[in-house]
């Protein structure tokens, strides 16, 4: 009875001890491997399913046992053999590669294979990529590891390396590429060259503005080669530049110049009117001004220069123009006593209602003047004793254009009180009146004014 018993415990030891020992051994997997629970097994992990963008520069990926290859897009998959097959999926088509490279031998406790996996070959050769894959057994089971070929190894065995022409070299990869003798110094352009990389070579060329004449690159004096400017050429280091003179401007090719139009620029230039010239400007002034300056504008005096006033007329110059006046300006029964001065005799019965005297005087002023503005001053020639003096506007301002302020008793100042635009010609009386402190003597004169406002205001 205690053998029986002993038995049947030792029993349940050992199949616990089993089943602990199989679980240890199909769930720990190595890289490149994960555990399937339904199939109670190691499985491979398709590294080029689950890694993005696994492989680069135009190559694809394919899955290999524990690992996956980046092979060109014309790579064929070469079974045992080396006899080029269709090209199956990634993950498919190695596993079958695999399998149909493997031979077995049996042996105790399990059965054990092992051969080339895959190659991948570039038709014409200078691409070779292999794996070892070794197949186990243990109990009903396969567990088949390939380890993935270290990219970094060229393989040892001469069949296995790359015969590349020159001006290429064997990549870590196993790949032919091309030498870059430019980067790598390897080249043998001068110090004035540049080097550039050609697919299997170089050339060594000057760089833009110099020509190479011999072994030397020089400068093209290009101002005096092929002058292409159409005013200024400035030669500069391998090249040249376009310039304008003054008053012309860049055109967008550079090469040639357009007139600037200064007058559109600016409204500010001339004081009158603004002509655009090629390449330049000029300043115009209206008939009976001349420009000063370049560009203001003032008024010729006719008077002094040539006018076509009569030998009993008088020049009067005023801005913009000129009229000519009487020498003699008195009307009956006035008569001349000194220039512009005009006196009715006392003898002459016709003069007692009338101003003694009348002295004419000329002013001009300019167009659009501002306002106020005191402009003329009127004042007595002759005092009396005990005489009171009184100014007015006699005529001449019916529009109400002037004001006469008195500014002591003998004096008074005309003023402008509304701006005046001309050409325009204004007459105003401004009328003294003189009377004793009895009441028992009176008096009056008159300045007769007249007033001409020019076409501008300048």
């Amino acid at each position: 009875m205690l053998r029986a018993l002993f038995l049947t415990m030792l029993t349940l030891a050992l199949v616990k001890s089993q089943d602990t020992e199989e679980t240890i051994t199909y769930t720990q997997c190595t890289d490149g491997y994960e555990w399937d629970p339904v199939r109670q097994q190691c499985k491979d992990i398709d590294e080029c399913d689950i890694v993005p963008d696994a492989c680069k520069g135009g190559m694809k990926c394919v899955n290999h046992y524990g690992g996956y290859l980046c092979l060109p897009k014309t790579a064929q998959i070469i079974v045992n053999n080396e006899q080029p097959q269709q090209e199956t999926p990634a993950a498919e088509g190695v596993g079958a590669a695999a399998n149909a490279a493997a031979t077995s031998s049996t042996g105790t406790g399990g059965m054990a294979a092992s051969g080339m996996a895959a190659s991948g070959v570039v038709p014409g050769g200078g691409f070779v990529a292999s794996a070892a894959a070794e197949v186990q057994t243990s109990r009903n089971n396969f567990v088949i590891r390939r380890n993935p070929a270290d990219p970094q190894r060229i393989p040892p065995n001469p069949s296995h390396r790359i015969q590349c022409a020159t001006g290429y070299e064997q990549s870590e990869h196993n790949v032919c590429q091309d030498i870059d003798e430019c980067t790598a110094g390897t080249h043998n352009c001068r110090a004035d060259q540049v080097c550039i990389n050609l697919r299997g070579s170089f050339t060594c060329q000057c760089p833009p503005g110099y020509q190479k004449r011999g072994e030397q690159c020089v400068d093209i004096n290009e101002c005096d080669a092929s002058n292409q400017c159409a005013q200024q050429c400035y030669n500069i280091l391998g090249s040249f530049i376009c310039q304008c003179n003054q008053g012309y401007e860049l055109s967008s090719d550079r090469l040639n110049c357009e007139d600037i139009d200064e007058c559109r620029t600016s409204s500010y230039l001339c004081q009158y009117q603004c002509v655009n010239e090629p390449g330049k400007f000029s300043c115009m002034c209206p008939q009976g001004y001349q420009v000063v300056r370049s560009r203001t504008c003032q008024d010729i005096n006719e008077c002094e220069t040539t006018n076509e006033c009569r030998e009993d007329e008088m020049c009067w110059n005023y801005h913009g123009g000129f009229r000519c006046y009487p020498r003699n300006p008195c009307q009956d029964p006035y008569v001349l006593t000194s220039e512009n001065r005009c006196v009715c005799p006392v003898s002459n019965a016709m003069c007692r209602e009338l101003p003694q005297s009348i002295v004419y005087k000329y002013m001009s002023i300019r167009s659009d003047r501002s306002v106020p503005s005191d402009i003329f001053q009127i004042q007595a020639t002759t005092i009396y004793a005990n005489t009171i003096n009184t100014f007015r506007i006699k005529s001449g301002n019916e529009n109400g254009e002037f004001y006469l302020r008195q500014t002591s008793p003998v004096s008074a100042m005309l003023v402008l009180v509304k701006s005046l635009s001309g050409p325009r010609e204004y007459i105003v009386d401004l009328e003294m009146l003189t009377v004793n402190s009895i009441g028992t003597f009176r008096t009056s004169s008159v300045l007769r004014l007249t007033i001409i406002v020019g076409p501008f205001s300048f």
